[in-house]
């Protein structure tokens, strides 16, 4: 049940992706990422004021959304802030280089991940997962070499600098949150981490880019900007209901989770014309094999 999650939470995490493109060309990243954690809290609102003033309607269900502490409210404000750094650079990265190199690359965290969770949580992976694994994350560094053809050298070009330091960040929040989902209520980590954000980005909006939106880029609101909420809350509420899973592995969960770059990739051939589309897809096939191994793995 746990990998089914994790392949749809990958699905909707690429249209995600697509979306954060259409949204960010020649658009105001700090507004467009305000409005998302705006809208994302917003989207999870409704099952936080049932849960509150009519717990009997939504008691019992996925949506039901449990009392929290201040303990708890201080784990989830750690979240918050972790995934603000990987959101941010992100989008930064998104907006600068081809959807094609960001998806692929971004994808190399499970490596990262993995290494987090055979060192913080002792998981044990079956042959056919070392070998999904293996195959998967081998074929994500080779978009490196890809990225060469189009000028984007990776030691030297700062965009790339803002997508590893989302990549690091990401592999983080991605060990932190198997933590969490041991020790709190799903439905909670996801509404507040969101809620929280909201009142971070705030400063970031009216001090950084406010009072210098004449001289960079302009903000238009598009409506795309509310499929990224949407597509992003639904990718996270499986993701996370895959690790609230007992016999679920952050290390799988991962890996397959970003996968998900397989429909931004096939946007950014058909819909953005971008380039050396046939290399890609040679080293897309490979990430395909990947994770039917890692299918296979969860199935033993």
């Amino acid at each position: 049940m746990w990998i089914l999650c994790a392949f749809a939470s990958a699905f909707f995490l690429g249209i995600y992706d697509v979306n954060n493109k259409l949204s960010l060309r020649g658009n105001a990243v700090i507004p467009v990422l305000f409005l998302n954690t705006l809208f994302c809290s917003l989207i999870f609102l409704p099952a936080f004021l049932l849960s509150r003033f009519a717990p009997e309607k939504i008691q019992g269900s996925l949506f039901y959304m449990a009392d929290i502490d201040w303990h708890t409210h201080l784990n989830i404000l750690l979240k918050s802030v972790i995934v603000l750094i990987s959101w941010s650079s992100g989008y930064v990265a998104i907006k600068n280089l081809p959807i094609t190199v960001v998806g692929p690359v971004k994808a190399t965290q499970p490596a990262f991940v993995l290494l987090g969770a055979l060192l913080l949580f002792g998981e044990q992976l079956n042959i056919w997962q070392i070998f999904g694994i293996t195959v998967a994350i081998t074929c994500f560094f080779l978009y490196s070499m890809v990225g060469k053809k189009e000028g984007i050298f990776f030691l030297s070009n700062k965009w790339i600098l803002f997508l590893l330091i989302s990549i690091l960040s990401g592999a983080v929040s991605g060990l932190y949150d198997k933590y969490l989902m041991r020790q709190f209520d799903r439905m909670a980590v996801q509404f507040w981490y969101t809620f929280y954000q909201i009142f971070m980005m705030l400063p970031i909006l009216f001090i950084f880019w406010y009072p210098k939106r004449k001289n960079s880029a302009p903000f238009q609101f598009r409506w795309t900007i509310l499929c990224i909420s949407f597509f992003l809350c639904l990718s996270d509420f499986l993701y996370f209901y895959a690790l609230s899973l007992p016999d679920s592995m952050i290390s799988v969960v991962s890996v397959v989770r970003r996968s998900g770059t397989i429909v931004s990739f096939l946007a950014g051939a058909l819909f953005f014309h971008e380039k050396n589309i046939k290399t890609k897809a040679l080293v897309l096939i490979g990430v395909l094999f990947g994770m039917f191994l890692l299918y296979l793995g969860s199935r033993t």
